[in-house]
């Protein structure tokens, strides 16, 4: 079973360098590229691109090495440089080391693989450093050079029209002095002010009700409100997991939208008595604590779906007419649309609660409570879709966690049927989507299968992180890190206090062999949460890998999840040469878990030199559909195997290729 890109500073440190841009451009386009260059010349940025190469010098390594001690890679995207092999080339380069940033010219859509990070449209743009597209690509290239997190990539925030009015005055003030002028430009476009006016993160709602057991119904309906807001493309919405990180937290708007990346934050209350509700909504600035609009509303119980729209339309239209006007607010709405939900209120009381217990993420027991009430919501709406794909999504979870090794087979079958379910009621769900390509993957080794769930839910919901983070995990051990290391880039940056994102980031790091890497994220994933599965296990086999088996050994001693800790200890205890122990430690990892550890027992027997066996566990995991096997394309752990003839075989269909 299983649970399973290079940064050139630490997290959160400047660069060392002076701050260098690359641009990269197709040939015709090379009159914008000069506009583009003027622009940040003229804001004391060293620019690099081919027009300075002279005659006689070496035109591949001058760019190469360009390309390579560049802090930031603007790259044009047009009709003809989608095609260019060249600008791809550059674009990915910038794109590894996660100091890309794309701009439009003529409103063609980046290739495949490049459509994860923000594109800055400058069609309209004239070369001019005070218009709005000049101070955004001036803002994105300071934030490149000025700082550079350890995961969020370096995605240009969009700015509010009176937040560009300052700016182009300071920037212009700016581009004539040095010294302090040009520190004071600088920290502008690094510090806070660089969130996107239309970003948001809601707050779960307080339950004010009489019967403090109802909190899950405040819960739910804050959260189905971030939800109708993270359909908005015009919106960045916060996960609701670092949201919620923040509940009980005794601090202010101010310190929450900094905490969490935001430039505002919509909170409320719930008070319910009977078939009555009354809501209170307010959505603050978090740069100074005002409040921007509030408003109460009391309702039947039967108007909540009108009035969770109208809460989410009022928010949407104050926040992205800012950005992009009135017109376009009221366009973006069209997106908000509800999908495969439900206009019946027992149904919907029902769904709240399997949430509820959904979140609560406790092991199979509360899984098999969140089950029954997705039932129940089923059972009161049968086309209720949104409960068809959680329910699906539970039947995976109780799969993997049960100990009825009989049952799994039959819990995968009904969790692809329902996920088909909620396909057929609602095909642009999202989680639908996510739950079929997770239930293929995981339950059927359907890899290639998968493939198209997975891509759909990212386009359908490219705001949500956890979409994001089960997608970038999917790609990571498909083998396709070009795709998965920018979704776990924009997860960490919808969803900055989540140790499962930092994880995601560890696994995205650690299939694509970036050790080192791989270990700064399973300890900051440990930081928020230090009893978080798989992450000592991760930072062990790092050191294993590196011939620190002692070291590894005390990590596997701190790992929470048997399986893996037997695993891990097996190995490293036969590379210390504690070799009773080793086969002690292995003997208990097959009398634990039997045959829910058959891809484990083959790890283990890799690195002990038994090849035979190794590939014979290996045989039987794929024929009794583990989902370990999925680790074994990226998996270093079995390289000693990958010599043999049989391996390829065992390894057919499970990459996203």
């Amino acid at each position: 079973m299983g649970d399973l890109a290079p940064e050139a500073d630490e997290p959160g440190e400047p660069r060392s360098s002076g701050g260098s841009v690359f641009v990269s451009y197709a040939r015709v386009d090379r009159p914008r590229a000069a506009q583009i260059v003027a622009l940040l010349e003229g804001a004391g940025i060293k620019v690099w691109w081919d027009g300075l190469i002279e005659g006689g010098q070496a035109f591949l390594p001058e760019i190469e090495g360009a390309l390579t001690s560049a802090d930031a890679v603007v790259v044009l995207w047009s009709k003809a440089s989608v095609v260019s092999h060249w600008v791809r080339d550059e674009a990915e380069h910038g794109r590894a080391r996660g100091c890309l940033i794309p701009l439009g010219l003529d409103g063609t859509d980046p290739p495949l693989g490049f459509r994860q990070v923000q594109v800055i449209d400058i069609a309209r743009w004239r070369g001019r450093a005070e218009d709005e597209q000049g101070i955004a690509i001036l803002r994105a290239v300071m934030a490149s050079i000025g700082r550079r997190s350890s995961l969020a990539p370096l995605v240009p925030p969009r700015t509010s029209r009176r937040g560009l009015l300052a700016g182009a005055g300071a920037g212009v003030a700016a581009l004539g002095l040095g010294g302090a002028g040009w520190a004071l430009w600088r920290s502008f476009f690094t510090g806070a002010a660089a969130k996107g006016a239309n970003s948001v993160a809601v707050m779960p709602f307080q339950n004010l009700s009489d019967d403090k057991s109802q909190a899950w119904f405040s819960d739910g309906l804050s959260e189905e409100v971030r939800a109708v807001l993270a359909r908005n493309p015009r919106l960045q919405v916060a996960a609701p997991t670092s949201s919620v990180s923040l509940r009980d937290a005794a601090e202010d708007a101010i310190a929450i939208a900094s905490k969490l990346g935001v430039a505002n934050v919509l909170r409320g209350s719930v008070q319910r008595a009977g078939e009555t509700v009354r809501i209170t909504t307010e959505l603050v600035r978090g740069s100074d604590a005002v409040v921007r609009w509030a408003e109460r509303f009391d309702r039947k119980l039967a108007d909540v779906f009108a009035l969770q729209t109208e809460i989410a339309e009022t928010v949407a239209l104050a926040l992205v007419a800012e950005v992009a006007g009135d017109t376009a607010a009221r366009d973006s709405l069209s997106a908000q649309r509800d999908i495969g939900g439900t206009t019946n209120v027992a149904a919907h009381d029902a769904y709240l609660r399997g949430r509820a217990f959904f979140e609560l993420a406790a092991g199979e027991q509360s899984d098999r409570a969140a089950l029954a009430q997705f039932d129940a919501a089923i059972s009161r709406d049968p086309n209720y879709a949104q409960a068809h794909a959680m329910r699906s999504s539970m039947l995976a979870a109780i799969a993997n966690e049960t100990a009825d090794a009989g049952s799994v087979r039959g819990l995968y079958a009904s969790s692809i049927e329902a996920a088909r379910r909620a396909i057929a009621l609602a095909p642009e769900l999202a989680q639908g989507h996510l739950s079929l390509g997770y239930a293929l993957n995981n339950g059927e080794l359907a890899t290639a299968a998968a493939l198209p769930h997975y891509r759909r839910a990212h386009d359908l919901a490219p705001g949500d992180a956890d979409i994001l983070r089960a997608a970038a995990t999917y790609f990571a051990f498909a083998g396709d890190q070009a795709t998965a290391m920018p979704l776990v880039d924009r997860a960490a940056e919808l969803d900055p206090l989540n140790a499962r994102v930092f994880r995601t980031a560890g696994y995205v790091a650690y299939a694509g062999r970036n050790f080192d890497l791989a270990t700064i994220r399973m300890q900051k994933a440990l930081e928020l949460n230090d009893r978080i599965a798989t992450a000592h296990f991760t930072i062990g086999n790092v050191l294993l890998e590196k011939g620190n088996p002692q070291e590894a050994l005390a990590e596997y001693d701190r790992e929470i999840t048997p399986l893996f800790a037997l695993t891990g200890s097996a190995i490293a205890l036969a590379r210390i040469g504690r070799q009773a122990q080793a086969q002690a430690a292995y003997a208990k990892l097959v009398a634990d878990f039997g045959n829910n550890s058959l891809y484990q027992q083959a790890q283990v027997l890799c690195q002990w030199g038994d090849l035979t066996t190794a590939l014979q566990r290996l045989r039987e995991a794929r024929e009794a559909r583990d989902s370990g096997v999925l680790l074994a394309p990226t998996d270093w752990m079995l390289d000693p195997l990958r010599k043999e003839g049989d391996f390829g075989r065992l390894l057919s269909g499970l990459t996203a290729r």
